[in-house]
């Protein structure tokens, strides 16, 4: 461990240590498990040790989305807003208010009707939301084409001291309301004294005809980083991706994993995607920008430039694709997290 996450790591021990015998003191039942769930009108909470882990909001955009996430020193490990206005993000980093904590989503998914030969060239839009344009002049042609990620039902909301899992059914729904996609998406959290994380699993269906993901620059897996890690604030963040390419030259590549970290609130914390082996495309492309957006991105190809083919992706009626990554929220850099090792066991995850 470097030296200089010991007083972290002391303040962590210390903090459980008071938890416990405060407890203990006052005659409190513990929970019976570490891991809890909490659900809702808005969505659900995932609960460690009693605290909160994360925030599954389902209702309040136009796609479920993760917010807040802690990580596990205490620190919330995205930017704020546009859940809240924090004075910790300048008014240039309040931009793009698609960006929900964790998000899922793709800017152009287009149904092919049997037997139609009108092939409708822009699909659907489940990236941006109302927000994005609600400022924006002369945007109601982008607007009209915003389209919905619902929930529909938790198959499964299960809880232990090793872990929280949640399987989640959505329907892709189009403006009109008439279903393009179903997706399975089953959310893994667990979490340590030193690193937190979150499994991030779906199962893509064309359930009610052919469609079409168009290649698309804006659209995958995605987190806005804390606004004072972003490569941009120049208070000390980097992004490494697992070719050792950094920063802007990182954008469009391909890699197995990338770490984007950086100081949030004192500390040198990081946030890791991994890409297992069996996702879609692996290894995939890495829509990050230095000024905090952090996408794994399967669906864009010739989006990040003209030497590259079109990657459109169409899936014909019960076909389905797979996406599989893994969320670290860890302390230090990606050397000091040990992120190779990390994707080394992942990787041989089924």
């Amino acid at each position: 461990m470097n030296p200089r996450y010991l007083p972290v790591m002391l303040s962590v021990f210390l903090l459980l240590t008071s938890e416990c015998h405060s407890q203990e003191g006052s005659g409190t039942k513990e929970s019976e498990t570490r891991f809890t769930l909490s659900e809702d009108d808005q969505g659900l909470a995932i609960n460690f040790d009693g605290h909160l882990f994360a925030k599954y909001n389902l209702r309040t955009a136009n796609k479920p989305y993760l917010w807040p996430i802690i990580g596990p020193t205490g620190k919330a490990m995205t930017r704020a807003y546009p859940m809240e206005d924090s004075p910790l993000e300048k008014e240039k980093q309040r931009d793009h208010p698609h960006h929900r904590g964790i998000l899922f989503g793709h800017q152009s998914i287009r149904r092919i009707d049997m037997g139609s030969a009108d092939l409708q060239p822009v699909g659907v839009d489940t990236w941006h939301e109302a927000l994005t344009y609600a400022r924006a002049k002369n945007r109601a042609d982008k607007s009209a084409m915003l389209a919905t990620i619902k929930h529909r039902e938790f198959k499964v909301l299960d809880a232990n001291d090793d872990r929280a899992v949640v399987v989640q059914i959505c329907d892709y729904l189009d403006p009109d309301g008439i279903k393009l996609l179903e997706e399975q998406r089953t959310l893994t959290f667990r979490a340590s004294t030193i690193m937190r994380t979150i499994d991030f699993d779906q199962k893509l269906i064309a359930s009610d005809g052919d469609v079409v993901l168009h290649d698309r620059k804006d659209a995958g897996l995605a987190i806005r980083v804390p606004a004072s890690m972003a490569v941009d604030s120049k208070q000390g963040g980097h992004v490494i991706n697992s070719t050792g390419e950094t920063d802007g030259d990182a954008w469009s590549k391909h890699a197995k994993w990338c770490d984007y970290h950086g100081p949030v609130k004192g500390e040198h914390l990081g946030i890791a995607i991994l890409n297992h082996p069996e996702s879609y495309r692996f290894p995939t492309r890495w829509h990050v920008r230095q000024y905090g957006l952090f996408t794994a991105n399967p669906f864009g190809s010739k989006a990040f430039g003209d030497k590259f083919d079109d990657a459109t992706t169409q899936l014909k009626q019960g076909d389905h694709l797979v996406l599989r990554h893994r969320f670290l929220f860890h302390l230090g850099d990606a050397a000091e997290a040990k992120i190779e090792e990390a994707w080394q066991q992942y990787s041989k995850e089924n």
